[in-house]
C-alpha cells in the first residue's frame, strides 16, 4: 500500500514541481493516470503544509508554489507522507503525556514538552516529530523561542497551527509569571541600594555573558519600588551605540513589568570593563528618558571576563 502511494505522488510531484503556478484543471490533465479525488488531497496537504498557495482566477482555482525551488525537496516531503513518526505508533506509555502524567514533567525533554504543547500532528508530520524539530531549531537559544511569530514557527514545521501556536505561546507566558514569581520569592531578601551590589548582583547573574558571548550584548535588570530585581531583558545585539539602543525598546520591558527603576548591562568581550564614549551617551540619553516617564536609571553596569564596572562610580 506504501509503495503504491508513494508512486502516485511521485507522479503528482514529477508532473507539477518544475511548473511555478498551475490550475487544478492543469494538474488533472498533467496527472491523468492519478485519480482526481487523490490529487486535490494531496494539494490540499501542499497547501496546509505552507508549501502551495491557493488562489482563484478566471473563475479556476489555481496554485503557485510557496518555497523556491531549492528549498521544496519533494523526494524528502514523499518520505515524510510515508515514513513520518507519528504518535499513534508508539505504546500508550512511552507519549509524551502520559510519561509526564507518570513520572512528572520535569523528565521530559523540550522536545517533548513541546510536542505536548502542539498536541496534534498533521498527515506526515506528527506532534513529536514537529516538537523536535523547534527544540532543535532553538537548542542553544530557547528564550529566544518566545518573540517567535506564528510564521516563523510554521517554516519550522507545518504542525505548528495558529491553535498550537497559541499553546505555546501560552504555556511560555505561564511558566515566565510562575518564574517571576518563585524569583520574587526566592530572592526577596536582595536589595540593590549601592553601587557595590549593583555589580555584585550584574556579575553574578550575568557571568555567562560576561565569559562566553563574542559580541556585545545589552541588557536591562528591571526593580520594584523597594529596589528588588524583578526580571531581566535582552535589549539589542551588537555594537553599543546610541542610536541602536532605542529608548522605546529599553522602558517598554520596564512598562510592562511595572518597574520603578532600572539597571544598565551590557558586556565588553575584550574582557576590558573600561566604558567608551558610546557607553556613557547611551547611560546619559536612557538617564533622561527615564526622568521623563518616572523610571530611575540607577547606573549601568559593564560585564566582562576579568572584572565588572559602574559607569556611575567611574564617572
Amino acid at each position: 500500500m506504501s509503495q503504491e502511494r508513494r508512486k502516485r505522488l511521485e507522479k503528482v510531484l514529477g508532473a507539477l514541481s518544475p511548473l511555478p503556478e498551475f490550475s487544478s484543471h492543469d494538474a488533472k490533465r498533467l496527472c491523468g493516470e492519478v485519480t482526481p479525488r487523490f490529487i486535490s488531497a494531496t494539494l490540499s496537504q501542499l497547501v496546509r503544509e505552507g508549501m502551495l498557495t491557493r488562489y482563484e482566477q478566471d473563475r479556476q482555482t489555481c496554485y503557485r508554489w510557496a518555497l523556491p525551488p531549492h528549498r521544496f525537496r519533494p523526494e524528502e516531503w514523499i518520505d515524510r507522507q510515508i515514513h513520518a513518526e507519528q504518535v499513534t505508533q508508539t505504546p500508550l506509555e512511552e507519549r509524551p503525556r502520559e510519561r509526564l502524567l507518570r513520572d512528572g514533567p520535569q523528565t521530559l525533554t523540550t522536545a517533548d514538552l513541546l510536542a505536548i504543547l502542539i498536541r496534534v500532528g498533521i498527515r506526515g508530520e506528527s506532534a513529536v516529530s514537529a516538537g523536535r524539530k523547534v527544540a532543535n531549531r532553538f537548542a542553544d537559544r530557547l528564550d529566544q523561542l518566545r518573540g517567535c511569530s506564528h510564521p516563523e514557527l510554521k517554516q519550522i514545521s507545518a504542525a505548528v497551527t495558529s491553535a498550537s501556536y497559541a499553546q505555546i505561546m501560552a504555556g511560555i507566558e505561564l511558566g515566565r509569571r510562575v518564574a517571576r514569581v518563585e524569583a520574587k520569592q526566592t530572592r526577596g531578601a536582595i536589595r540593590i541600594t549601592s553601587t557595590a551590589q549593583a555589580i555584585d548582583y550584574c556579575a553574578d547573574r550575568f557571568a555567562a555573558l560576561a565569559n562566553d558571548s563574542v559580541q556585545e550584548e545589552f541588557h536591562i535588570v528591571t526593580l520594584d519600588t523597594k529596589h528588588q530585581p524583578l526580571a531581566t531583558h535582552r535589549i539589542t545585539v551588537g555594537t553599543l551605540d546610541a542610536s541602536l539602543v532605542h529608548p522605546r525598546e529599553v522602558f517598554r520591558a520596564a512598562i510592562r513589568d511595572a518597574a520603578a527603576a532600572v539597571l544598565l548591562v551590557h558586556n565588553h568581550p575584550s574582557g576590558d570593563p573600561t566604558p567608551s564614549r558610546e557607553d556613557h551617551q547611551v547611560t546619559d540619553r536612557l538617564t533622561e528618558a527615564g526622568k521623563l516617564i518616572g523610571i530611575q536609571v540607577l547606573d549601568h553596569i559593564i560585564v566582562a571576563r576579568t572584572r565588572s564596572a559602574s559607569i556611575r562610580d567611574l564617572g
